[in-house]
């Protein structure tokens, strides 16, 4: 018997799926396992898997965008007769109580422009026939050009540049019109003419939103503007943390980075000060046990941020492993929603790009955000003496209802101490 194969709900945010692309097509043998097409859901593009034996007997949307329970496709028996089953079948299979239709004013199209003067205007304005006295300029009458005062310089001026001599105003004797005149009519002209000129029309391209970007939108405008954001930034001597590093790398074959030291470091300090590992739950504040480090990757689409669950518990080797994998998969979009959320944390890393310091917005449910600069020489002076060494800057944001001034401080003083002197974590 013909099964109806409706979009599934990917991940918990999911309203829509976008088919990226079909792997089977009509009259395909299809079997349990196999990938029917790829979906692109609000958080990363995935493989939509068949549950069902028989043949690919309908696709209702080749490429697009497909509301979570409408009808994707059929299975059934070869040349079984679908088209009853889809007649009789709802376009939605949703079990909730439908939501009214919401009006998107970015989707109403306007086929007619507005004019300048509405048709209300038009009926406002006086009949042509009707004069209105109050309103009328008198007439100017010209007086003919063989009585105006002019020099015959003027006048060879004027008719060369065809200029009508009559409307100048003559600043010479008794009104007389003389060269300078004429030239000064001809610069203003100019120059008013200069003016008036029409900029060409702007180039531009433009190109749909896909659904990760409108996700990532709709978060960050919530997170901002719903949790009042405060920010603290310290100055991290980073001299023994290379050291180590290089240390590590040599003796281990490792390639150890400065972001696992970095996440080491943040993790451990969390243990330490739980309150920044926490959640504003309006009613409640939620402490988590968990320590889940959420590390952002830049994808082409945007930005995923795929979870270091346990991240306190993992040592340098297995967290750089994970962290590599989990980056991977982010660029290759083939992490699950799973591997997305339970974040009580969250580490975004522009210090590669040479960026001396930013601000980043909190990524919910986290009550804070660790924003790492890159590593530059710095000079200081000390007991008369200049020295060099390499100074990193990291910028703790804060949800000010979770975190206070002086917790946040605490946690980034002790995040300063571990990198300062990272065999401290490393024990």
């Amino acid at each position: 018997m013909a099964e109806i194969i409706r979009m599934p709900r990917l991940s918990d945010t999911m309203e829509e799926g976008n088919i990226v692309g079909w792997l089977k097509k009509v009259g395909d043998k299809v079997s349990p396992g196999d990938i029917l097409a790829e979906v692109e859901t609000d958080k990363a593009t995935m493989e939509l898997e068949s549950f069902n034996e028989g043949y690919l007997l309908y696709i209702s949307v080749k490429e697009g965008p497909v509301p979570v329970n409408d009808i994707l496709a059929i299975i059934g028996a070869k040349d079984e007769d679908y088209k009853s089953l889809l007649a009789s079948a709802p376009k939605n299979e949703s079990t909730d109580t439908p939501p009214s239709k919401k009006i998107d004013l970015e989707q109403i199209v306007i086929d007619k422009p507005i004019s300048e003067s509405s048709s209300t205007e038009s009926k406002l304005q006086p009949s042509q026939n009707i004069s209105d006295k109050s309103s009328s300029k008198p007439e100017v009458i010209k007086e003919p050009e063989s009585r105006i005062k002019s020099s015959p310089l003027a006048k060879t001026i004027a008719a060369d540049a065809g200029i009508d001599i009559s409307s100048l105003t003559g600043t010479g004797d008794g009104g007389r019109i003389i060269k300078r005149d004429v030239e000064n009519f001809v610069s203003n002209t100019k120059t008013q003419s200069s003016k008036s000129i029409v900029p060409s029309t702007p180039q531009y391209g433009e190109f749909p939103v896909s659904q990760m970007r409108k996700t990532i939108a709709r978060r960050l405008v919530e997170s901002k503007f719903s949790a009042p954001h405060f920010y603290l930034t310290i100055k991290i001597v980073m001299d023994k943390t290379i050291e180590a590093r290089k240390l590590i790398n040599e003796q281990s074959g490792l390639k150890i980075s400065i972001n696992d030291f970095v996440i080491k470091g943040c993790a451990t300090a969390l243990r330490t000060h739980p309150a920044i590992n926490s959640s504003w739950l309006g009613d409640k504040i939620r402490v988590n046990k968990d320590i889940n480090i959420g590390v952002a990757v830049a994808v082409d689409e945007g930005l995923l941020v795929p979870v270091l669950f346990g991240a306190d518990q993992i040592g340098l080797s297995e967290m750089n492993t994970k962290i590599a994998i989990m980056a991977d998969k982010a660029r290759q979009k083939k992490l699950q929603p799973q591997e997305m959320q339970g974040n009580t944390f969250t580490v975004s890393n522009l210090g590669m790009f040479g960026i001396d310091e930013f601000t980043a917005i909190i990524n919910p449910p986290d009550s804070a955000i660790m924003a790492v600069g890159t590593i530059s020489d710095e000079l200081s002076l000390s007991e008369g003496k200049v020295s060099s060494s390499k100074v990193m800057k990291v910028t703790l944001s804060c949800d000010h209802r979770v975190v206070d001034g002086a917790t946040g401080s605490k946690f980034l003083q002790t995040f300063k101490q571990l990198l300062e002197n990272p065999v401290a974590m490393l024990v």
